[in-house]
């Protein structure tokens, strides 16, 4: 692909160059963290975790809840952590001193059984895959963005699911599912994403 700018490109939005600016801004916030965490004792999975952090903290910045998710105008932004934390404070690093159009980023670690229905973010640890229908219908009809990382975690209703391919974090978004919790995902988020449809128990895809 040729990403040099055409003659044109003064006189018409680049769509690559949109996007590129959103990789670039990953990339940016896993840097920084990496520059102050790198010398912190981790596991191997230190560095996928980094980058789920810096996907996380950017897809709050590129989708729209609705005005009544938020109780307040200066309301922070929950972000609740449901299971074991496969972060170990990677999460909080990248997070920390950011806000989301002026609202502060809040990390709630919860427990199964907790109550769910105050996140604004909710991340599903694998160590919580056999709740995740449980966690669903929990938070059905709710303007909650549910993150995971399990197999098929967006089929069976997550909103986005990280998956590894060639030791590479990507992400999957289910947009019917973004759309029951009425949440807008930016293009340029989708642009980045595999759209995944929603599939019922059987495996079939849902109508």
């Amino acid at each position: 692909m040729n990403l040099l700018a055409s003659p044109n490109s003064k006189r018409k939005p680049n769509g690559t160059m949109k996007t590129l600016r959103f990789i670039a801004g990953c990339l940016l916030c896993v840097t920084l963290a990496t520059a102050s965490y790198a010398q912190s004792p981790n596991s191997s999975n230190s560095s996928e975790y980094l980058i789920k952090a810096g996907f996380t903290y950017n897809f709050a910045k590129l989708i729209q809840w609705p005005a009544n998710a938020f109780p307040q105008p200066n309301s922070p932004v929950i972000i609740g952590i449901i299971g074991n934390d496969p972060f170990g404070g990677t999460l909080d690093e990248v997070l920390a001193g950011k806000n989301v159009n002026g609202r502060e980023l809040v990390i709630k670690h919860l427990k199964w059984g907790a109550d769910l229905k105050a996140c604004n973010i909710l991340f599903v640890s694998s160590s919580e895959a056999l709740h995740i229908d449980e966690i669903f219908h929990i938070v059905k009809g709710l303007p909650i963005l549910t993150i995971g990382e399990t197999p098929n975690f967006a089929r069976r209703g997550g909103i986005i699911n990280f998956i590894l391919e060639d030791e590479k974090v990507h992400f999957e978004v289910n947009v019917e599912a973004a759309k029951d919790a009425d949440i807008t995902i930016s293009s340029r988020l989708l642009s980045l994403a595999r759209i995944v449809p929603r599939t019922v128990a059987d495996g079939s895809k849902a109508q």
